[in-house]
């Protein structure tokens, strides 16, 4: 697209959606396309992850769908759409583990950044790549497509350390079935010669190491994330449904191993 028309759509795009242009990464004139626009970088100090090493924080911007506890291994029964734990990671006995945890989901629309981040230090032990359909994730869809988040394309990202073992799923959504996981440049979803029909797992032999705060994975336009946490290791805060997150605020704190808290 020629530069003129390139730069009129952006600053149309951007006004039209309300983003925040002053934490970006580049001036708006140095994007080259709206995927430039969509996948964009933060600019240097634009996020102060807290510095406390018991914080949780947010994996990613968005609107609060949901935060609760995972009970009789399902996620969301209030909100309409009931969907097992087992499903959405395809995975049962990492479910299993799971049980009784604490669960955040965030629902990420076109004027968020698009980044995904780890919620919690600790190893990349593994990650599962489920392919599915392409419904939107937003509220409407969610109520009319029972269980949609686990039956759209999906990333899940399993993390090990102080918080015991935690999982960041990425769900892809309509226009979004390009994910990208940043510790390993085999996952991009829809690039040739990344099988999409079935689910594929990789554990790795040597872990790769993630600081809270770093970043896991790229969206193209806006999607959903699905935090998921072993029970008694986190403490998620009292989140409104309904409320904004900033990709690196505080949504939680890990339990002291000795304090016999449980989730």
């Amino acid at each position: 697209m020629p530069r003129p028309f390139r730069a009129l759509l952006l600053k149309s795009f951007a006004r039209k959606y309300e983003i925040d242009l002053a934490e970006a990464e580049w001036p708006l004139d140095q994007y080259t396309s709206l995927h430039e626009l969509f996948t964009r970088k933060l600019r240097p100090g634009a996020r102060l992850v807290d510095s406390d090493p018991d914080a949780v924080v947010a994996p990613s911007d968005g609107v609060v769908c949901d935060a609760s506890v995972v009970s009789a291994g399902k996620l969301l029964e209030a909100k309409g759409s009931v969907f097992t734990l087992s499903d959405l990671l395809a995975d049962g006995e990492l479910a299993a583990r799971l049980e009784g945890g604490q669960y955040l989901v965030t629902y990420l629309s076109p004027r968020d950044y698009h980044r995904v981040h780890a919620p919690v230090s600790g190893k990349i032990a593994a990650w599962t790549h489920i392919p599915g359909r392409l419904f939107p994730v937003g509220s409407r869809s969610v109520a009319r497509e029972i269980g949609l988040f686990a039956r759209n394309e999906r990333l899940v990202t399993v993390i090990e350390g102080a918080a015991g073992l935690s999982v960041v799923v990425m769900v892809a959504a309509l226009g979004v079935g390009h994910i990208t996981a940043s510790y390993d440049l085999e996952v991009a979803t829809h690039a040739p010669g990344f099988a999409t029909g079935c689910v594929r797992r990789k554990s790795f032999a040597d872990p790769p190491r993630v600081g809270r705060g770093e970043e896991l994975g790229v969206f193209n336009l806006g999607s959903t994330t699905i935090a998921v946490f072993e029970p008694g290791h986190v403490v998620l805060e009292k989140l409104t449904v309904g409320s904004t997150l900033r990709m690196g605020s505080v949504v939680g704190r890990l339990v002291p191993p000795a304090s016999g808290v449980a989730s």
